[in-house]
């Protein structure tokens, strides 16, 4: 019989440096069987024995206590229906250091001894040497920093990761990435160097573009770990004997951009024998190793190269460079022209009127606003990068510490004219794993769909971001909208582990969520702004992301883990909603109703935000307990479910679940199922979260088609509600709409954004208006969720409760809009889904792949119910 495969341990294949004490280990079946019956793991020193179990996904190590940096080598065999397996192929994974105590090396800072203005700074240089005395046989570098770091042996680039260690909550979590460096390092002497510059650490980041969040000086801490041939271990890293100077790159800030002189580079300075004799000492400092964790996210890295579709000029020295698609990242330029040449380079999203690049969408703020505000750094400059030549005939500008988002960008002061070959579009963001696809025979749909893959793609850099330009925040309400849609298209397990993990690390003690993780957005701050922290829709991020990640994967110790932030987030919601009232219920009616206690209508909240027409206007005043009643209710439902998974006691959350809907009813829902609030929006989520009884859903329904209607069938809803409207709509018999929804292509639209150039969602439904104005973002992947509609409702591939990690799934195209053909996969952590069907001369095929380990229940069209078992099955009926 065949072996098992796909070996992963914590969702990635072989992973170097993990700091979990006891991995969880997972395989795929192999192919042709129904069900394993029983399984075998030999990991180390660890042979668990023949175990009785249907579990493949996530099975915990049970060996010996693990040691810092060992390396464990597994494997594993199953016995299913169909006998007992091979061995799989050997696998491993590598421990990090687990303790403060496997640290030798100390955190070093460089000693600045000019004044510098906050904004951007040089990036710093620094290096040691170390003598090895024999051959390498194995070597591994621990690194991280605060600030954004390279690491260099030997002249050598360690590793491809990008913008490491990422942005997390630094006063709590730090990450610490490994690098195995045995082919870098030599007998003799070896020269260890790196360049820091101020990242998220120090450098602008989200909230007024405010300089020294995080603190005020740059700092590394690298070790390596080295066993020579003769078996003798040596461990040096950073402390005494570092020395630090500065270099190229005389700017670097991940808003500003990056300004690099060639000419200032230190010859050799990370080789041996690099000139380096007026550098200064470094200061050891003690900063907390208690901090240090492993990311259990991929890291961030250059995953694709994008040949420019046309250059433009628009005048001597001046010319536009159109990759063709908006993307995050950078550009690469060669032919930098004869020493001191200078060429300026400004990204952005969109080109004006002229054919110039504008940043004027996603950067709109002007001295009114800084008055207002007192956000002095929002009217600096905005994604431009620099880089004065000097005159090598090979070199090449990369500004790897700093990122933008755009389509185009200018290209001024090149001496020559910038050709298709001499620029290229650098995409940069965390190395996902892409799990999910869809394609039909509509151009259009497909288009959409890619733009929507494309939109998330540029906004997973280390974290969940609203947008790569204006704000690079790690919002929490664009997050807990989208992470459905994600985690069909990408393994995004470790990334959102990587990013709750922030989230509850800075959660207020009274269990307020603030509104982005990592969050820079100050109280003080949002006071200026006019808003508070802890909206609804946002905040229940910190319920319902782990949820999905349990449903996707299968993970219940996501679930564990977030249980008290979960909780923490709920009770703060419910104690709000007890202890205070909305002025204008006061006035209205003086003694509270008994369900009163049970509306969160207090505080500010977000709303729906960015519906059609809405200008992005916060009113901090406005009433929006019908949206926060219904997430508080949505959110103690999800809570009562997770404590019966985690078998804690469901009751006290069901019981608040009952009474925020009975509140809900009372004060929202009119008896002929029409609401206070008469908006797309409110009854899209009266109906997706069971807010509406029964006996009033399809009057509730009926209404929203109605309102549909009377926009001239076009959408009216914002971020909340979107990803909901068009599932609701299929699911309440209204398909036929749905896809009129899908298909609509007069503003607003999906298909708007395609008829306009979109190759990514736009934050706004007016992105680009018919004349090519620009306005706010156009790659903010909210809107793109709708896309889920596509996978769930066209193709059909559905997630059922009961089956959490797609172990159980049903299969239930919906055909409709015209379409004659369309197909979905989905790699879930048992294997891969598929669902392909057409449509031709009245007769409907289906085609469904099941994988081994799982069951599907396959629903036709004309209501006829399947048991599909793992394997491939065909079916047909009429249509």
């Amino acid at each position: 019989m065949a072996k098992p495969t796909r070996l992963r341990v914590e969702h990635v294949e072989e992973p170097l440096g993990i700091t979990v004490p006891a991995p969880r280990l997972s395989w795929r079946l192999p192919k042709d069987v129904r069900a394993q019956v029983a399984y075998r793991i030999r990991a180390g020193e660890w042979d668990s024995g023949r175990v009785e179990s249907d579990r493949s996904v996530l099975v915990p190590y049970g060996g010996p206590p693990l040691r810092s940096g060992q390396r464990v080598d597994w494997t594993v065999k199953v016995w299913t229906d169909a006998g007992e397996s091979d061995w799989a192929d050997a696998a491993w994974w590598e421990m990090g250091l687990l303790a403060p105590e496997d640290w030798v090396a100390r955190w070093i800072e460089p000693v600045d001894d000019v004044e510098r203005l906050p904004g951007p700074r040089p990036a710093w240089l620094l290096r040691a040497t170390c003598v090895l005395d024999g051959e390498v046989e194995r070597a591994r570098l621990y690194a991280t920093a605060h600030g954004i770091y390279e690491l260099f042996v030997n002249g050598r680039r360690v590793g491809d990761a990008e913008l490491t260690p990422g942005w997390t909550s630094y006063p709590t979590r730090v990450q610490v990435q490994t690098f195995d460096v045995t082919e870098l390092l030599v007998a003799g002497e070896n020269v260890l160097g790196a360049v820091v510059s101020d990242g998220w650490y120090r450098g602008q980041v989200h909230g007024g573009r405010v300089t020294d969040f995080y603190g005020d000086t740059v700092a590394l801490l690298a070790q390596a770990d080295v066993r020579l041939a003769d078996g003798s271990r040596v461990r040096f890293g950073t402390g005494p004997g570092w020395h630090a100077g500065t270099g190229a790159i005389r700017a670097a800030d991940l808003f500003e951009g990056q300004v690099v002189d060639l000419g200032l580079e230190p010859k050799g300075w990370c080789e041996p024998g690099g000139r380096v004799a007026d550098w200064a000492p470094v200061v050891v400092r003690e900063h907390d190793l208690g901090r240090l964790v492993s990311s259990p996210a991929p890291p961030v890295r250059r995953v694709e190269e994008i040949r420019p579709v046309s250059v433009t000029s628009l005048g001597p020295g001046r010319q536009v460079v159109d990759l063709g698609q908006n993307i995050n990242g950078w550009v690469r330029l060669s032919d930098l022209g004869p020493a001191g040449t200078s060429v300026t380079l400004t990204y952005g999203e969109a080109l004006d009127a002229d054919g110039d690049v504008t940043q004027d969408n996603v950067w709109p703020y002007d001295d009114d606003y800084v008055a207002r505000t007192g956000l002095a750094n929002m009217t600096r400059p905005f994604q431009v990068d620099r880089v004065i030549s000097a005159g090598e005939q090979d070199a090449v500008f990369e500004p790897r510490h700093t990122t933008h988002g755009f389509r185009y960008v200018r290209v001024e002061g090149h001496p020559a004219t910038v050709d298709r070959d001499s620029v290229t579009g650098v995409v940069v963001h965390t190395d996902l794993r892409r799990t999910g696809w869809f394609e039909c025979d509509d151009e259009r749909i497909n288009r959409l769909h890619e733009a929507a893959v494309l939109s998330f793609r540029g906004n997973a850099c280390d974290i969940p971001t609203d947008c790569p330009t204006r704000e690079r925040g790690g919002w929490t309400g664009d997050w807990q909208l989208f992470v459905p849609t994600a985690a069909f298209l990408y393994d995004v397990a470790g990334f959102s582990a990587k990013w709750l993990a922030d989230l509850a690390a800075e959660q207020r003690p009274d269990g307020l969520v603030y509104d982005c993780a990592p969050n820079t957005l100050t109280e003080e701050l949002l006071a200026r702004i006019g808003v508070a922290p802890g909206s609804a829709g946002w905040g229940d991020a910190a319920v319902i992301v782990p949820w999905e990640m349990h449903r996707t994967y299968g993970d219940t110790d996501v679930l564990a883990r977030q249980w008290d932030s979960m909780t923490a987030w709920v009770d703060y919601a419910v104690r709000t909603a007890r202890e205070h009232r909305h002025p204008g219920r006061v006035a209205a009616r003086p003694e509270p109703a008994e369900y009163e206690r049970y509306l969160w209508d207090t505080g500010f909240h977000y709303g729906e935000w960015l519906e059609p027409g809405d200008d992005g206007y916060v009113d901090a005043e406005a009433d929006r307990g019908d949206v926060a009643t219904a997430y508080l209710h949505h959110s103690s439902r999800l809570l009562a479910e997770i404590a019966r998974i985690l078998g804690r006691d469901p009751a006290p959350y069901a019981e608040l679940a009952a009474g925020t809907k009975a509140a809900w009813q009372a004060e929202y829902l009119r008896p002929d199922g029409t609401l206070t609030r008469d908006t797309q929006a409110g009854y899209v989520r009266a109906l997706a979260f069971g807010l509406a009884p029964g006996e009033l859903r399809p009057q509730v329904a009926d209404r929203l088609v109605q309102l549909i209607r009377d926009a001239g069938t076009h959408l009216g809803t914002g971020f909340l509600a979107t990803p909901y409207l068009l599932p609701v709509l299929a699911d309440t018999g209204h398909l036929d709409l749905a896809y009129e929804l899908l298909f609509q292509d007069a503003e607003p639209s999906w298909l708007t954004m395609i008829d306009r150039g979109a190759t990514t969602i736009w934050e706004s439904w007016g992105g680009i208006d018919a004349d090519g104005t620009p306005h706010l973002s156009l790659n903010h992947y909210s809107k793109g969720a709708v896309v889920t509609f596509l996978h769930r409702c066209v193709a059909g591939i559905q997630l059922l409760d009961d089956g959490p990690g797609y172990r159980r799934f049903r299969i239930a195209p919906h055909p409709g809009g015209g379409l004659t053909t369309a197909r979905a996969a989905h790699d879930s952590p048992y294997g891969c889904i598929e669902s392909s069907w057409r449509l031709r001369d009245d007769w409907f095929s289906l085609t469904v792949t099941v994988p081994p380990g799982t069951s599907a229940e396959v629903l036709l069209p004309d209501g006829h119910r399947f048991e599909a078992q793992p394997g491939t099955t065909h079916y047909r009926t009429t249509f």
